[in-house]
This record gives structure tokens, sequence and C-alpha cells, in this order.
């Protein structure tokens, strides 16, 4: 019987992830042809077939993991992830938790545990999130006080966009997302209120262009700062390998040394007998 090491570095190799990924790949498409009634009524039976046995397989990988990381394997974020996905895939299509069925479709995020460079993105996105946290709170500290400002200056005229706080909120977001921002809102309130493009462009500027570069600018500085600590680590790796590799050599010489000083030396004894 193999062992929990063996199995482990098995299921963890690079050609059965592959094969696990080319089978998420299926498992989506398969997912989507299920939407169709069309589909379903010819070859229905194919794809819940076919559904199935990916799930069985996924149901067999997680428990390939299981029995060979033991009560380790709940110690890694997209080990749990990964039990969690293939978890909703098994619950009953009947029943009060039938609802969840429609959940079946998350196997496909999957690909982010499975390919390392989606793994990585995700892992830098969640790294980023307190400083992307702080530009959040900044954020709404900005709407909140132009929205504050907006209620007053053009609320009266404008109710339906303007005459409330959350109004005036949901307005500038409107605004900032740059939907319709111009022909829909800022020239009908200019029509009425001739400056009010001195309200609307700086709060353009700001919302817009410079909130959105400081979280484009936290999220890339996250990702370099994870690949130069993965970098780092491999440097590491390689000069502990090569550290060990030189020893061992080193070691490996010095018995030769010993080995060839005592030929010598019973060749030596050899010759004064004789």
């Amino acid at each position: 019987m193999l062992s929990r090491e063996t199995l482990g570095n098995w299921i963890e190799s690079a050609r059965i992830q592959r094969i696990i990924l080319i089978l998420i790949l299926i498992n989506a498409l398969v997912l989507g042809l299920e939407t169709s009634a069309s589909l379903m009524a010819r070859f229905g039976w194919i794809l819940t077939r076919l559904d199935q046995v990916i799930l069985a397989v996924f149901v067999l990988e997680i428990s390939i993991k299981l029995y060979a990381q033991g009560p380790h394997f709940f110690r890694r974020a997209w080990n749990l992830f990964d039990f969690l996905v293939i978890a909703i895939a098994l619950v009953p299509a009947s029943g009060p938790l039938a609802v969840l069925r429609a959940l079946r479709v998350l196997r496909v995020l999957r690909l982010l545990s499975v390919a390392p460079r989606l793994r990585f993105i995700v892992e830098a996105l969640l790294a980023a999130l307190p400083g992307i946290a702080s530009i959040a709170a900044l954020l709404l500290v900005l709407f909140y006080v132009s929205a504050v400002i907006a209620t007053g200056l053009f609320g009266a005229r404008f109710p339906e966009w303007f005459g409330s706080l959350g109004a005036s909120m949901y307005t500038l977001f409107q605004v900032m997302t740059l939907e319709s921002w111009s022909m829909g809102i800022a020239r009908p309130v200019m029509e009425a209120y001739p400056y009010a493009w001195l309200f609307f462009l700086p709060f353009i500027l700001l919302a817009t262009y410079t909130m959105l570069n400081l979280f484009i600018a936290i999220i890339v500085n996250t990702m370099q700062t994870m690949h130069e600590a993965q970098q780092a680590a491999e440097r590491e790796r390689l000069e502990a390998t090569m550290h060990q590799d030189a020893q061992q050599v080193e070691l490996e010489l010095r018995a030769l040394r010993e080995e060839i000083a005592s030929l010598r030396r019973a060749l030596g004894g050899g010759r004064e007998s004789g």
C-alpha cells in the first residue's frame, strides 16, 4: 500500500493537477450546456452522467488529499476552499437544501486553486485588502462630503437626483462611473446652475481618476512585493540546496582522500615488507 507521503506527492504532481484543470474546464462547459433546454432534451442524460463522473473524480481527489495530509489538510486555505466547493456540489437535489444545487457552478472557481497564476492573483488581492479598505474609507468620506454639498446646492431644483443624502450619494456614484454623467446629469444641472461644473469636475478627478489609480497602485505594489518575496524564498532554497550539495561533495572528497591515503599506506607497508 502506498504511503501517505507518496500519495500526497502524486496527487499534487504537475501531471495530476493538469488533469484536474482540464476536468474543471470540461465541467464548466457541461454546466453551461445544461442551461439550454433544447440540449438537455437531446443530450441531458449524457451531460448529467458526465457531470457525475467529474464530480466523483473531484471527490476522490479531495479524499486522497485528506488521507495524505491528515489534519494538516484544513490548515491550508485553498484546501478548505476546494472542500467547501465540492461539499456544496454534493447537496441533495431535493429537499430544503435543493436551492444550493444552483451553486454547483462554484466548481468552476476551483480554477483559482489549481492554476498557480490565478492563485497568485487572488492571494495578492487578499493581501491588498487592508490597503484597499483604507482607500475605500477615504472614498466614503469623499462621497459623504460631496453628497452633503450637492444636496445643499442642487436638491431644491433636482430632488430626484439630489433631494436627499442617499439620492445624492447614488447620483454621485453614477457620476463616478462616468455612466451618462455629462448629458444625463451634469449638463441638465448646469442649465439651472451654470457654475455647477466647479463641483462636478473636481469630484470626477478625485473620485474616478485619483482613487481608481490608488486602488491599482496598491494591488500592483502588493503583487510586486509578493513576487519579490517568492523570488527571495526561491533564492534561499537554492542557496540552501547548493550549500547541502557542497557539504556532501566535501564529505565525499574527504572520504575519498582518506581511502586513497589508506591505500597508499597499505602499498607502502607492502613494499617495505618485500
